[in-house]
């Protein structure tokens, strides 16, 4: 598949996705088309060797593996993040000011570049908890239209807006939802999109989200942006290398996963997040139905290796000082490799040799990302997890600009580079003497 079609078709995926729950949901529809089986927590599980499963927590998080057909003796794992910060409805949301105009209350999610939610059409996605009969149902929602906007405060009004502006998220950033005629009508919308009445809608989670859909641009149409870069493309590209694996004897003697955490932005600490027992309980019930002996699930981990996809900060056009004098990536260069020596990211030099060499059969190139030695970066999966499983691992992604803004900007040659280069990583096996 080309540049250009994986390139339209993440655009879609993201403009698909509003909130995490829709992302997931349109995950599991891939994998369904692929013949991947759902299985359920609460459930007893039979499961059958070379078959293709995959599991849910909170709706929001999402492990698929495909067992292998013989004797296991590695595990590749591949994991990104599902969330992106942007700004959560609070319960009783509604605010009136000055018997004009109705604004809803809500509170950040992760650490974001704020000042990019002002003066764009936004609305809200997510789930409601609605009551159906004597049992309660979770149902996706999302307001397919324009209905939010934070404005800004005029020039006239902030002389000194233009010298750098510090952001008050309970005073400046309250998204302005109508006029006093709307006044006690956002649960009645959101119940109208659950498909129920208003004194059956029990709660919701609900995020605002960017409506400017994503776009292809530049000179060479050689850039793309969107809301959620960070991280929807590396789970969107890792999910589409894990279904393209073919058959091979890695497949038929290695566990692959793929898995899409939430929560990673907010550091992981849920129940569904990188620092939780999920990944580690579906392993164990994995080992258990398959009957694995512990001593050859512990060879199999000691042979297992692990790619956290969380993209990466490219060199930007109007501040290049900002990067390291040396490990510089650059939009459409390449997939890159992340190292830090407080470990922040996991890779060492094996864990990065055998990327390198998991590219370079797939014919990708790679780059190299590093902070400034007088600044600190954020943290992402690998470390985490592994603090669960311990398994080889590198921390790699995409490179991009304006991380964290409400619409990113990215390379549209990157995400088929690291399609082609998980998929080579499912289908062989780099080992290390």
């Amino acid at each position: 598949m080309d540049k250009m079609t994986v390139s339209r078709e993440l655009l879609e995926f993201i403009d698909n996705s509003p909130s995490v729950f829709h992302g997931i949901s349109n995950l599991k529809q891939m994998l369904n088309r692929q013949g991947f089986r759902e299985l359920k927590e609460q459930d007893s599980w039979v499961l059958v060797q070379g078959q293709g499963y995959y599991v849910t927590r909170n709706d929001s998080s999402l492990l698929a593996f495909r067992l292998p057909q013989g004797e296991l003796k590695y595990l590749h794992m591949a994991a990104a993040h599902s969330d992106a910060p942007c700004f959560k409805v609070k319960p009783c949301c509604e605010m009136t000011v000055e018997h004009q105009y109705v604004k809803l209350n809500t509170e950040k999610y992760g650490g974001m570049l704020m000042g990019s939610w002002l003066d764009r059409p936004l609305s809200v996605a997510g789930r409601a908890i609605v009551k159906r009969g004597d049992h309660l149902e979770k149902v996706l929602v999302n307001i397919d239209r324009d209905l939010l906007l934070i404005p800004n405060l005029a020039i006239h009004m902030n002389r000194s807006a233009n010298e750098g502006c510090s952001w008050n998220a309970q005073k400046d950033l309250l998204p302005l939802y109508g006029g006093m005629d709307s006044a006690e009508t956002f649960n009645i919308e959101i119940a109208n999109a659950a498909g129920v009445s208003e004194e059956d809608l029990i709660d919701y989670d609900l995020f605002l989200y960017n409506r400017m859909p994503g776009r292809i641009w530049g000179a060479q149409n050689e850039f793309l942006s969107s809301r959620a870069l960070d991280d929807l493309q590396c789970a969107f590209a890792l999910m589409k290398g894990f279904l393209q694996a073919e058959e091979s004897q890695v497949r038929r003697e290695g566990l692959s996963i793929c898995c899409i955490f939430d929560n990673e932005e907010t550091g992981s600490l849920s129940a569904q997040g990188a620092d939780s027992t999920f990944l580690t309980d579906i392993l164990d019930r994995i080992r258990e139905t398959m009957d694995i002996s512990l001593g050859d699930w512990r060879r199999a981990l000691s042979e297992g290796f692990m790619i956290s996809a969380d993209n990466a900060h490219a060199v930007h056009p109007n501040h290049p000082e900002m990067a390291d004098p040396t490990n510089r990536p650059y939009l459409n260069q390449g997939i890159v490799i992340k190292y830090h020596a407080n470990q922040k990211y996991t890779t060492d030099g094996v864990s990065g040799a055998m990327f390198r060499t998991i590219c370079q059969r797939a014919g990708v190139p790679v780059q190299t990302f590093t902070n400034r030695s007088d600044k600190n970066g954020g943290s992402t999966l690998g470390n985490i997890s592994n603090a669960h499983l311990s398994i080889r691992s590198v921390d790699i992604g995409l490179p991009q600009l304006a991380m964290h803004s409400s619409y990113e900007t990215a390379g549209t040659d990157d995400t088929e580079y690291l399609i082609r280069a998980v998929r080579e990583f499912f289908e062989s096996h780099v080992e290390i003497f």
